[in-house]
């Protein structure tokens, strides 16, 4: 039962990238590809689909992922699980989305901080 509940999770999570950013699904194609120029390359593809399983999902996050995280700064982070939050599938829970990715940030600000 844990591999299919894995296996879902995992499956939300590509559906929620593709989503998010391939340029059909987009509501600006210029929004898209700017947010990919200049925050998504400040983070390894690994740590951006731990940080969507944690805000989208119930999964936790590594602190080596946190680090790349606030590295790549709040507003980059800000903008884009809102840019993910704002597609059609994902809006009636937009809400609930905004305050796990900022308990997000909060929480690797303070492993940042401890490091």
């Amino acid at each position: 039962m844990a591999k299919f509940t894995s296996q879902i999770a995992m499956l939300f999570i590509v559906v929620a990238l593709v989503c998010a950013f391939v340029p059909v699904f987009s509501v600006d194609e210029s929004e898209a590809k700017s947010l990919w120029d200049t925050c998504l390359v400040k983070i390894s593809p690994h740590c951006a689909l731990d940080i969507i399983a944690v805000v989208f999902g119930n999964a936790t996050i590594n602190d080596s992922c946190c680090h790349d995280l606030v590295q790549e700064g709040k507003v980059c982070h800000d903008n884009l699980i809102k840019y993910i939050a704002d597609r059609p599938a994902l809006i009636a829970r937009e809400t609930l989305y905004l305050k796990k990715r900022d308990d997000l940030w909060s929480h690797c600000v303070a492993i940042s901080k401890t490091a």
